[in-house]
């Protein structure tokens, strides 16, 4: 992407908060309002109308969940805006709820991974071109669940792994990178998947990548 991206932070902190903008800001990322409290965050995005949302899941008013909340609440009013959560724990109810209708856009990470700023910015431009970041612990732990009459299982173990990098927000090239294959092999078994799910040809390959992701993390 060419253009200047554009974030509203919400972050309670004020040394994390204040570390975060600068991080962003040396890498391109135009902040334009951070904010301390899930109500401020939610009035900033009205008002501002970012590219993308960072907010803390632990914010003010009640220091619970408000972060996640305000982020719920901005992608039912703003469906457009990308949202990344970052959580100082892993909790995979936050992340279902996060990603449950549509995990386009979205993105959830843990505090302990953005300490350097690639890990942060890459998911900020992943995000806004509407694809996903996902942390790998979070996604793991989402599908690691026992289930039964599990759909997935008629994946090979190589599917499913690059499934699971499709649901970090890989593209075809850089799973490719990760896994050391040719990213010829890599687009066989994303097809592969597809026809697996079920996901026909008649969607667009990105709304049946979204899909795809979106069944692999709440079957």
């Amino acid at each position: 992407m060419t253009a200047t991206l554009r974030v509203v932070l919400g972050e309670d902190h004020p040394i994390v908060r204040e570390g975060i903008s600068s991080m962003l800001t040396r890498h391109g990322v135009e902040v334009v309002a951070a904010v301390g409290d899930a109500i401020e965050l939610v009035q900033a995005v009205e008002t501002h109308r970012p590219d993308v949302v960072i907010t803390d899941i632990q914010m003010p008013p009640n220091l619970v969940n408000d972060g996640l909340q305000a982020a719920l609440k901005i992608r039912e009013m703003r469906p457009d805006a990308a949202v990344i959560v970052l959580s100082q724990f892993l909790d995979a109810s936050y992340a279902l709820d996060l990603v449950r209708d549509n995990p386009s856009g979205v993105g959830y990470l843990l505090k302990e991974k953005v300490a350097s700023a690639g890990v942060l910015t890459d998911a900020v431009r992943r995000v806004a071109e509407g694809g996903s970041a996902l942390d790998p612990d979070v996604i793991a732990c989402l599908v690691n669940r026992k289930r039964a009459n599990d759909p997935l299982d008629a994946l090979t173990a190589k599917e499913r792994e690059v499934l699971a990098l499709m649901a970090e927000g890989h593209s075809n090239a850089g799973i490719a990178r990760k896994l050391f294959v040719t990213v010829p092999a890599v687009e066989r078994h994303v097809t592969g998947i597809f026809l697996k799910l079920h996901l026909h040809q008649a969607e667009s390959s990105q709304h049946r990548r979204v899909l795809a992701v979106l069944h692999y993390l709440r079957s």
